[in-house]
């Protein structure tokens, strides 16, 4: 079974239940599989560890995850119009994949969720795009011909999908976020058997 990678970081949980939904999307698709994995957060005060194993939710993800993946979706929150410090911590690590091209013809994807409908959300996606291009990822975005793209009144651009949680920061998804979620994830899993098989 090929496996997908499904990399977020979500502190109030909205990033979280995107990244559900586009797992979902991508077990759609016979013979591919997600793999869920989170980062830790990080501390202002450098000494600072997180536990090797999160109290709850999916693992830590490790190089090798990434090496394994036939493809990724990535998300973080928006914060103000980037990508969060944690997510963007690990990233700075990959040097390893960089150097070796694991990556390389792979495709990928980009997901965010802030407080308002204006509060940097495709500038977050973009700036979670530049690393992913560096290491040679073919990225893939959400077409118009997704009619809930054009519809909507809260998240989803053709970047990748989001989700406008409010000052309060509630996580449940509207009706046409969960389907553009689904939507990307079926079409990067889609995406990565084509390429795979391409190789």
């Amino acid at each position: 079974m090929k496996e997908v990678l499904v990399l977020y970081y979500s502190r109030k949980g909205a990033v979280h239940a995107l990244a559900e939904c586009i797992a979902r999307g991508i077990e759609r698709v016979p013979g591919v599989a997600a793999r869920v994995r989170t980062v830790p957060a990080v501390s202002a005060v450098c000494e600072a560890m997180e536990d090797s194993i999160p109290e709850a939710g999916p693992p830590y993800v490790e190089i090798a995850d990434l090496e394994a993946c036939i493809g990724l979706a990535l998300g973080s929150p928006t914060r103000f119009g980037n990508m969060a410090a944690p997510m963007k911590y690990f990233l700075d690590g990959t040097v390893g994949p960089w150097v070796n091209g694991a990556l390389v013809g792979k495709p990928a994807c980009v997901f965010t969720s802030s407080g308002s409908l204006h509060g940097g959300q495709e500038s977050t996606l973009l700036s979670m795009m530049l690393p992913l291009m560096h290491h040679g990822m073919v990225l893939l975005g959400l077409p118009f011909t997704e009619r809930a793209l054009s519809n909507t009144r809260s998240g989803g651009t053709p970047y990748g999908v989001s989700h406008v949680s409010g000052h309060d920061g509630d996580p449940q998804l509207s009706a046409e976020e969960k389907h553009l979620a689904l939507v990307q994830g079926e079409r990067l899993a889609r995406a990565a058997l084509a390429l795979e098989a391409a190789r």
